[in-house]
């Protein structure tokens, strides 16, 4: 009696649990009590069913998530990178490796800092007690030098001062001595005749041959292959690449004495003793200025109104003047999205600055450091710790806090690059995310309009059939017959001669994709439309009165919907591939436009395969990866959709 009310009692939950929920795989008999499992099967939906044999294949889940972290990484990616320019160039930062070395600070040197420098892709530290040490990436180039590799007369010597250009150390003993290393071929340092090198300024030959006086060096600057050093009383050294320095010839005439020195990436900068101007020999060169960079311009003699020049530093394309009353001025370009000079507090002023190759930092009277300029890499970004150094260095792209005692504080900026950077000095990886963006965008446009296309003329002509199917089949035909590559390459090489832009040939680029692909598609759906119309609902259909048009498009289209996802997935993968081999061949999207192929056009000389590896490398594996997974997606979804199919394998 107690089993028969208790049975009565759940009988109820198991029909309303049934009602709201579905039911479950073993049904309840007449008593409320489930019968065994084997006796009823689950019913699934087909959706259900398709996704369930999906998910049981693992290597196919496996690409399916490496496809959606690729789609996510490249269309959302960019959102990170605010500051990124697809003409993008620094020519000091040209092929560096993967890595993150750039700020790697010797353990010798973070306790006895005396100074650190760097002027492109390494860095030169000196110790308080006269080592040298050398870090970040010290390969030159193509030249098979390792900066790294410090001569044995330096490693003897007591160092006091050093200095690091964009492929050349310059480094002065304790007795006087001028050493350098590195890259010499342009006059960098070492002896060159004048008579046979007539565009190097040669090393004087008293630091060639003789002893500087030590105790009389103000200031060494090492630019880009090019080097001054700045005496107290006012003389100066300057030798190196007339070419990279055009004006080196007009300030080796000037015989006035200098307050200072400095060197942009084209030209030398010198503060004459009257401290009231600058001088470079070139017609028009700094000579307006302003407080602030995105403030008006005046006269220098106007916006100094009676103040000196006390320090002059100087970036890539712009200076900046400290003045005698702790106040900044700027002259030159900056780049857009510079960061803007500092609000400082009543009674705040600067005491010294210094210069990267696109930023500032200063410190206050207060303690305070500030920075100012280009911050693309961070530069500008100062930690809080950096108010408890005394000293800072601003180097290319970093800086180093040090405190009194020469213990390095805090260090920020550029620590290096996670796939390298090319030719141009751009970030790979982010080249990788924007070119992936387009790439893609232009392979799923191009899918979009060729499967609009194909499912069009495949309806209507597997639905008709007779004259109509023979026509648009004919039709079809001719479109297959053309050579695709050939005929997409002659229509970019016309496109070059017209004044076509970027944005309009990329358009050009996906409608053609989609025009030139479509007829696949339509010959698949035309057979499974002439399979489908025989089928009792289209009968029942026609009987009811029903357009010929709604039952093609909105009876027989919606069951023949899993054949065409499978083929637009395919075809996705293919038109990216296309994209990118026209890219490649050069006959695509153009440089400064990335596309994964056009970097992998790039990169296609024997001097980059050989030497710079990851310039290849990287946009070849993500674009191998990411057709290959959808190429598995798309096998994948074709088998749990097609019993057939599977059931062959």
């Amino acid at each position: 009696m107690a089993d028969k009310k208790n049975k009565t009692r759940i009988a109820p939950l198991s029909w309303l649990t049934r009602m709201f929920m579905g039911a479950s795989k073993s049904l309840p008999d007449d008593f409320g009590q489930r019968a065994p499992e084997n006796d009823v099967e689950e019913l699934v939906s087909p959706g259900k069913q398709y996704f369930r044999n999906f998910m049981e294949r693992k290597l196919a889940v496996g690409a399916a998530c490496v496809v959606i972290a690729m789609f996510l990484l490249v269309f959302i990616g960019p959102f990170f990178m605010p500051g990124y320019d697809d003409a993008y160039t620094e020519v000091t930062q040209k092929n560096v490796p993967p890595g993150f070395r750039m700020m790697d600070v010797p353990k010798a040197l973070k306790n006895d800092v005396k100074m650190i420098d760097a002027y492109g892709t390494f860095s030169v530290g000196l110790s308080n007690a006269g080592d040298v040490y050398v870090w970040g990436e010290t390969n030159i180039g193509t030249t098979n030098i390792d900066i790294a590799d410090i001569p044995a007369e330096v490693k003897a010597a007591n160092i006091v001062m050093v200095a690091a250009g964009f492929d050349h150390i310059v480094a002065i003993g304790d007795d006087g001595t001028v050493y350098a290393w590195g890259n010499n071929r342009l006059g960098q340092y070492g002896y060159f005749d004048p008579e046979e090198y007539p565009n190097i300024a040669p090393m004087p030959d008293e630091l060639l041959n003789g002893k500087i006086d030590v105790a009389n060096i103000k200031k060494i600057e090492a630019g880009y292959q090019a080097t001054a050093i700045l005496m107290n009383d006012g003389s100066f050294y300057l030798w190196g690449n007339k070419n990279a320095y055009g004006n080196i010839d007009n300030i080796l005439m000037y015989d006035n004495k200098l307050v200072d020195i400095g060197l942009t990436l084209n030209y030398v900068v010198v503060v004459p003793d009257s401290a009231k101007t600058v001088f470079t020999g070139a017609k028009g060169l700094y000579t307006k200025f302003k407080t602030d960079i995105q403030g008006e311009t005046e006269s220098l003699s106007a916006i100094l109104d009676g103040r000196t020049i006390k320090e002059l530093a100087c970036a890539g394309s712009n200076i900046s003047l400290l003045l005698s009353d702790g106040s900044v001025i700027l002259s030159g370009d900056f780049a857009r999205g510079s960061k803007d000079m500092p609000a400082l507090g009543d009674g705040e002023h600067f005491t010294t600055i210094q210069s990267g190759s696109y930023h500032y930092t200063g410190i206050t009277n207060e303690g305070n450091v500030y920075a100012w300029g280009g911050n693309v890499l961070g530069q500008c970004r100062v930690p809080g710790a950096a108010d408890k150094a005394s000293t800072i260095f601003s180097c290319a792209f970093q800086n180093y806090a040090v405190n009194d005692s020469g213990k390095l504080v805090t260090k920020w900026g550029l620590s290096g690059y996670l796939f390298g950077t090319d030719g141009y000095g751009a970030d790979i990886f982010q080249r990788l995310i924007n070119g992936g963006t387009m790439t893609m965008t232009i392979g799923a446009i191009a899918v979009v309009i060729s499967t609009i296309i194909g499912i069009i003329i495949g309806c209507i002509s597997g639905y008709f059939g007779g004259k109509v199917d023979i026509l648009l089949m004919r039709i079809t035909e001719i479109f297959s017959a053309i050579p695709f590559i050939p005929f997409a390459m002659i229509l970019s090489s016309i496109m070059g001669h017209y004044p076509v832009g970027e944005t309009t040939r990329i358009f050009i680029i996906m409608c053609i994709l989609g025009v030139l692909t479509w007829p696949g598609l339509a010959r698949l759906v035309r057979g499974q439309v002439l399979v489908a119309r025989e089928n009792e609902y289209v009968t029942a259909a026609k009987a009811m009165g029903v357009k010929e048009s709604k039952i093609a498009f909105k009876h027989i289209l919606p069951n023949i919907i899993s054949v065409i996802l499978v083929t637009l997935t395919l075809d996705f993968a293919g038109c990216m591939l296309t994209e990118s081999s026209l890219s490649y061949l050069g006959f695509g999207v153009t440089y400064p436009t990335p596309t994964w192929g056009n970097m992998l056009n790039g990169a296609n000389n024997a001097t980059i395969i050989k030497n710079f590896w990851w310039q290849w490398l990287f946009p070849a594996l993500f674009l191998a990866i990411t057709t290959i997974c959808i190429n598995i997606v798309g096998d994948t979804l074709r088998d749990v959709m097609d019993p057939k199919s599977s059931a062959e394998k």
